[in-house]
């Protein structure tokens, strides 16, 4: 069991690097054709545009990743605490 307490910690982890990741390259001038950074959209995109549908950007300020972050956070202990219990 806590060997897929660890995968479960690591894959949350890893995915969540991946989406700071893609915050920063919105910030920057990138090529999108790029391969890694094609994966990084192509990975993050269904949960960031999950999460832009439900919360509308601030004029300039995209505030859905803070919340896909709070929601993976939450998530990510709710499954742990479960899989601990048993």
């Amino acid at each position: 069991m806590g060997f897929l307490i660890t995968l479960i910690d690591i894959a949350f982890e890893v995915y969540m690097a991946l989406m700071f990741g893609r915050i920063l390259l919105s910030w920057v001038k990138h090529n999108p054709y790029q391969p890694i950074i094609k994966f990084i959209y192509e990975i993050t995109e269904p949960v960031l545009g999950f999460f832009r549908k439900i919360i509308p950007p601030l004029g300039v300020i995209d505030i859905s990743p803070m919340a896909a972050f709070l929601v993976l956070g939450l998530l990510k202990s709710l499954i742990i605490n479960v899989l601990v219990r048993f």
